[in-house]
């Protein structure tokens, strides 16, 4: 980072070729358009075959929470690690997660593994964010590593436990996956989803995932990297 800033001090100076201002009217602006989340990570494609990305690092706090299996949660984590970011997984199951990890980075800690309550600071920045993976469980205790700028938390459960309500007050994105119909109707309810939707969550296949926000919906399909499935194997909902 330092070479990086003296490269830039010793470039301060120089111009850039001249050339005339553009100009649009008022009248015009509302044709102008810029891309809109094309800088995150791959989560899968909807039933087009069209690409569906999640950015997961944001100047501001970002906490999401998937309802779903183990499969997803540690495909997510390689495809962040695979773009630059640091992961970090706070799990009660750690050989669960160990063949991943020395996987991962080829000899560096871009994964690393924590204790329950464990997570020691991380120092997230624009230049270095974090995405934190809370595999802790049906009941996960409250996290001492809170989201903050450029550093997002993704708490997963396998399913409705106490914990779900408060999780998804508090969350930006919510993925589920195939839950029961019980827990359908209880989501529903607790996240204001249309009857179809709540009569598709429990049939829902290995590697579909409904992502929410507060205003929007989707259906995904995560489909593995060659390199994905030979390191996780296929998508599959129970672990």
């Amino acid at each position: 980072m330092a070479q990086d800033t003296r490269l830039g001090m010793r470039m301060r100076g120089l111009r850039g070729p001249r050339r005339a201002g553009h100009v649009v009217s008022s009248t015009q602006l509302g044709g102008l358009a810029l891309p809109m989340g094309d800088d995150g990570i791959v989560i899968g494609t909807d039933a087009e075959n069209r690409s569906h990305i999640a950015s997961f690092h944001h100047p501001s706090p970002y906490e999401v929470l998937l309802i779903g299996g183990l499969w997803t949660a540690q495909t997510i984590a390689l495809r962040a690690a695979g773009t630059g970011a640091r992961v970090a997984v706070e799990t009660g199951r750690a050989d669960m997660w160990t063949n991943l990890v020395r996987s991962a980075g080829a000899g560096l800690e871009v994964i690393t593994l924590h204790e329950v309550g464990r997570v020691p600071p991380l120092g997230a920045s624009v230049g270095s964010p974090v995405l934190v993976i809370r595999d802790c469980g049906v009941r996960p205790p409250r996290g001492r590593t809170a989201s903050v700028p450029w550093q997002s938390v993704m708490t997963v459960v396998p399913y409705l436990g106490p914990a779900v309500p408060r999780l998804v007050e508090g969350a930006t994105l919510v993925g589920i996956q195939r839950v029961s119909p019980d827990e359908s109707a209880q989501l529903g309810r607790m996240m204001q989803l249309p009857r179809t939707d709540v009569d598709a969550l429990s049939t829902l296949g290995d590697g579909v995932t409904l992502w929410c926000t507060r205003s929007d919906r989707h259906y995904t399909f995560t489909q593995p990297t060659d390199a994905e499935s030979q390191l996780l194997g296929m998508p599959r909902r129970l672990d």
